[in-house]
């Protein structure tokens, strides 16, 4: 802890002569402090957007982790921005929420703009991000955006400052490329790689690790010439060739000596021994490519013509069907061509939609904005409610649960949210008591906030391992409204999660239902690929016609089913059958 008697604070200085103190301003002792150990590793890209640096900064995460390093990471999108959460998700796709209602990018509009990103990428690798508290040794950051932009031309420049503050053994770059291979000539090209390299480091970086994507692995001699024209060793040239799934992608890097290479250059506490969670990560991987049974899942949203816009969601529907050893088919359905104008507009296109609905095995309705498509989205309900097929509805999905209940249970024609209708006589969905009306952008209730279970028999509680209470992320302005809310569970629609004041209502579950839950906040964004999350997980196990069977046996699955992140073992067997979910904090 720094402690600050005045203007300044004191630090103390060895050199080989003698002691010297040193008066340094509060800004400089700081930064001092805040370098201090913290090891950096910055990935960007070249030649084309979408190269992959998301993948190759999350897989240099986890084989660090598996080591034994605390990790974290930074993703920096290459724009200043007051408000990304107002953004189209057809422009921009998803809006990712942070724990403390961050939205995605930097929200930074300052005039001494490299020294405010410099000192805000400090603060935050700082923050501790694992259960224990320990603050991160490492933190990979994911410079978003192709090296030449002008948008990234202010984070270039940052961070070629930067890596003079951190110091070389304490910071290194990596730069993922793209090399060709033409149909044409079946050649592999590294021309793209050596102009996008040159790029770089005319702007002030020289990347320690050049990582390849490309359709087959590198030719040696392709490698050679990448090495010698980019001014890097061999060893320093890593290929990320096209794999069966991206869970291969960390282990490509680790057979390629990313660790060792790592250990040496950052002189990182890493010991010579087999990593068991990479094990585990095979074992996952193994998995994947032998799946067999297949569950289908309807996603009926308003932006299903670019799946980025619900990246998140697909992401926690894959870590779920691989859970229970399914391949996951997504069925795109655009809520609007369910509504009865479509009908008449393109009969077609309707009864391809209501087909696709149909033969899924599950229904999820995720969050959105608007009026568009959601009477839509209320008739893919209703269908799944009458034919009992699981259905999960996230965020705007489970306010329109409540909407078609009080329609076509309660007998509520007109019933609605007053976001889409302000003159309903049943506002059973009402905007929240701290928003604006007359501002959009900052008015959202954002980030991590505790639910309460308010009943011991409920699905979703056991799904979240019998606990009292969950913490999950919420973006959303508008809530059930609780005066009426005894009208619905006197129905059968129990609202079993509420939060902290019992104002706002959480998580509702239909009884006599297989499978007909709906929740407030969004669970996607926590789910990770050893580590379901229990919503997804809950939707696709009663999609699977397992559901009942799984909540038999204690909420754990079979042997042949499972793997875990626990370190004791990464087989399958009697020691590891729980599946871990996201852990709650008990306070």
């Amino acid at each position: 802890m720094i402690r600050e008697h005045s203007q300044f604070s004191v630090a103390m200085c060895f050199c080989p002569l003698k002691l010297t103190k040193i008066l340094l301003s509060n800004k400089e002792y700081f930064l001092i402090q805040i370098l201090r150990q913290m090891k950096y590793i910055l990935v960007t890209g070249g030649v084309i957007s979408g190269i992959g640096k998301g993948i190759i900064a999350s897989s240099i995460g986890t084989i660090l982790k598996s080591c034994g390093l605390h990790v974290t990471s930074i993703k920096i999108d290459p724009y200043i921005n007051i408000d990304a959460g107002t953004f189209s998700p057809y422009e921009h796709g998803e809006v990712f929420v942070l724990d403390d209602g961050g939205e995605v990018d930097l929200d930074l509009v300052v005039p001494h703009i490299t020294d405010a990103i410099q000192e805000w990428v400090m603060r935050q690798a700082r923050i501790p991000v694992d259960e224990d508290g320990i603050e991160p040794q490492v933190c990979v950051i994911e410079l978003g955006g192709t090296v030449g932009d002008i948008e990234s031309m202010p984070f270039i420049e940052a961070f070629r400052q930067f890596q003079f503050k951190a110091k070389r053994e304490n910071f290194c770059n990596i730069h993922v490329s793209l090399v060709p291979q033409p149909s044409s000539t079946g050649e592999q090209k590294t021309k793209p790689t050596q102009n996008s390299v040159r790029e770089l480091r005319g702007l002030g970086l020289s990347p320690d690790l050049i990582v390849c994507r490309c359709s087959t692995p590198l030719d040696t001699s392709v490698k050679e010439k990448i090495s010698m024209f980019c001014h890097v060793e061999p060893e320093q040239v890593i290929c990320v060739h096209d794999v069966s799934s991206i869970y291969r992608v960390p282990l490509l890097l680790e057979e390629q000596g990313v660790v060792d290479y790592f250990r040496r250059r950052l002189d990182l506490p890493i010991e010579k021994q087999p990593r068991r969670m990479l094990m585990k990560w095979k074992e996952m991987a193994d998995r994947y490519d032998r799946l067999l049974e297949t569950c289908s899942i309807a996603l009926v949203g308003k932006y299903t013509k670019f799946s980025d816009s619900y990246a998140s969601v697909i992401k926690a529907l894959e870590h779920s069907a691989l859970a229970i050893n399914h391949k996951l088919e997504i069925k795109y359905i655009d809520s609007a061509d369910l509504e009865p104008a479509t009908l008449q507009e393109d009969p077609v296109r309707y009864h391809e939609a209501w087909q696709k609905l149909c033969s899924a095995d599950g229904v999820l309705v995720p969050g959105g904005f608007g009026v568009r498509g959601t009477e839509g989205k209320i008739q893919a309900i209703s269908w799944a409610r009458k034919q009992k097929k699981p259905l999960l509805g996230v965020c705007l999905g489970m306010q329109l649960a409540v909407v078609e209940f009080a329609r076509n249970v309660l007998g509520w024609q007109d019933a609605n949210s007053t976001e889409f209708d302000p003159k309903t006589t049943h506002p059973v969905v009402i905007d929240m008591p701290e928003h604006n009306p007359g501002q959009m952008g900052g008015t959202m209730r954002l980030g991590k906030r505790r639910t309460l279970f308010q009943t011991k028999n409920s699905i979703m509680r056991k799904l979240y391992g019998d606990h009292d209470f969950l913490e999950e992320r919420h973006r959303h302005r508008f809530e059930v409204n609780p005066e009426l809310k005894s009208f619905f569970e006197e129905q059968g629609l129990k609202f079993v999660g509420q939060d902290m004041e019992g104002e706002r209502m959480e998580v509702v579950e239909l009884e006599e239902h297989p499978f007909f839950v709906g929740v407030q906040y969004h669970p996607e964004f926590l789910s990770r690929p050893i580590k379901p999350s229990p919503p997804y997980f809950g939707l696709l196990l009663a999609s699977a016609g397992r559901l009942s069977h799984y909540l038999q046996k204690g909420c754990r699955l079979s042997p042949r089913d499972t793997y875990s992140d626990r370190s004791g073992s990464s087989s399958p067997d009697s020691e590891i059958t729980e599946l871990k979910f996201p852990s709650v904090n008990h306070d």
